[in-house]
């Protein structure tokens, strides 16, 4: 098989938390990352190596070590694994295939179009159920969002996300990649359950 045809098919990531310390999770690629292996502590250490470079464009990511198909990735306090993944794995995902992302819209002007749709028509309508969508990063040409009050824990939130919010946003911004939901919605309360 040759390598074009094996960067076209989807890439498999299987990411691991560390038992020990819950601030270092290892991502599993299908595919080698780099030949041999480096480690970087900051964006001018990552300059020259893309993938590195724009992991630290996350705030808190503090190290990141590539070892051939292996990625592991320290962060300080703040998000989650579960919303910091979704965004490391675009930037892998990047990294491994830049022809998929190479016709798009510019970032800034990807962002601009995204948040006027959340403005005028995606937040007023959540707002009826109590809820808001905030756009949190627009990267390559994926888009992840956040979702707050009565959407934050809502069992209808997938449901929201895939046949409303990311229907809206590709109607006006057909060029966009994937919507990411980078809510934590477990911690979030159901607005439609009450104990009694």
């Amino acid at each position: 098989m040759s390598q074009g045809q094996s960067q076209s098919q989807a890439i498999m990531i299987r990411a691991n938390v560390d038992k020990q310390d819950i601030n270092i999770c290892r991502f599993m690629i299908d595919r080698p990352l780099l030949n041999g292996s480096a480690v970087f502590t900051s964006k001018a250490d990552a300059v020259g190596n893309a993938l590195a470079e724009n992991l630290f464009n996350i705030p808190e990511i503090k190290k990141v070590e590539i070892s051939e198909n292996t990625l592991t990735v320290v962060k300080s306090l703040g998000d989650e694994w579960n919303v910091l993944g979704k965004r490391i794995g675009g930037f892998i995902r990047t990294f491994l295939q830049p022809e998929v992302y190479a016709n798009t819209l510019p970032t800034e002007e990807l962002k601009k179009k995204v948040q006027e749709v959340l403005d005028l028509q995606i937040n007023p309508s959540v707002a009826a159920h109590g809820g808001y969508v905030d756009l949190i990063a627009v990267e390559n040409n994926n888009v992840y969002i956040r979702m707050g009050g009565g959407c934050q824990g809502c069992g209808a939130a997938n449901m929201t996300l895939k046949m409303g919010i990311e229907r809206m946003i590709r109607d006006a911004v057909p060029s966009i990649g994937q919507v990411l939901d980078s809510t934590d919605h477990a911690s979030g309360n159901n607005p439609y359950y009450s104990a009694k």
